[in-house]
């Protein structure tokens, strides 16, 4: 945010958090308990927003098999090649000439 002087710097009464490493430098309980909430409490943001997105690519998943799967059967349903292959053959061995040899 800008300063109201126009200086563009921050005064320097303005205090930073600073990145600590907690491997590296003795924390006492309470800070280690108050990291702990902290990340806690990102995981469940993050959680969130992911079990939505989730559940979306499951349903686009799910939906996509269900129309494969509808297709399917639709098409194999249509097919009558081998309907009308047997119908060809009947209607041509009833055309054929008729021999004693029967």
């Amino acid at each position: 945010m800008a300063d109201k002087s126009g200086q563009g710097e921050p005064r320097p009464e303005t205090q930073f958090a600073q990145r600590i490493n907690p491997s590296k430098e003795e924390l006492s309980k309470e800070q280690l308990q108050f990291i702990r909430q902290v990340e806690l409490e990102q995981w469940r943001k993050k959680t969130a927003a992911l079990r939505g997105r989730n559940v979306a690519t499951g349903l686009a998943i799910g939906a996509l098999v269900l129309g494969i799967y509808g297709y399917t059967f639709y098409s194999v349903s249509q097919e009558r090649v081998m309907d009308e292959i047997d119908e060809e053959a009947k209607a041509a061995k009833l055309r054929a000439p008729k021999t004693g040899a029967n």
